[in-house]
């Protein structure tokens, strides 16, 4: 597996090694002793997936202490962009994002940690996107910041009237309004 640094430290670009032939590919999206040799410490306790037509935006979500989460994102079919923002007053990094490619073609996978706010917008016609979480979702929990927040600066790579949210989504505080985030009890 390749492991990535990004402009963010604790954010990760994994690339796996893909064995292909006549018959297709193989590849392990996960391996304990692998991800572990590439600093990524975490107890998955819930896997999640989703589809998305082009121009869905989703995120950018957190959950609050004690049910805080990092997350292990890949994309299994189509393409998306995918984004964690760095959500931890008196971080050097704090406001600052990580906006990475990720598709079916690529494989590449995103390891995104705690203190962090995760989204996705769909670029393909459709997409399949899946994730590793190492604690589960808590609807009480739940926060968000907008997407559109002029602050975090986020190029979607959508046009305007493209752009498709859930209700709750369209809604989001921004990064100023939001409750100082805390580490995990």
């Amino acid at each position: 597996m390749n492991v990535m640094t990004t402009e963010i430290p604790g954010i990760l670009i994994l690339e796996p090694k893909v064995f292909t032939d006549a018959r297709g590919y193989f590849f392990e999206a996960w391996n304990a002793a692998g991800y572990e040799a590439a600093g990524i410490r975490c107890s998955w306790v819930q896997d999640n997936e989703s589809k998305s037509h082009f121009g869905v935006l989703r995120g950018l979500h957190y959950q609050a202490a004690p049910c805080t989460q990092a997350k292990l994102v890949r994309v299994i079919a189509g393409t998306v962009l995918d984004v964690a923002v760095d959500i931890r007053r008196g971080s050097p990094t704090y406001g600052r994002h990580v906006a990475v490619e990720l598709s079916g073609e690529n494989r590449r996978q995103l390891f995104i940690p705690h203190g962090f706010a995760h989204g996705f917008a769909v670029l393909s016609r459709e997409a399949i996107f899946a994730y590793k979480c190492d604690h589960p979702y808590v609807p009480e929990a739940e926060r968000g910041i907008a997407w559109n927040d002029p602050d975090l600066g986020i190029n979607w790579r959508l046009e305007p009237g493209i752009r498709q949210l859930s209700p709750r989504d369209e809604h989001l505080p921004r990064l100023a309004d939001i409750e100082p985030w805390e580490e995990n009890a």
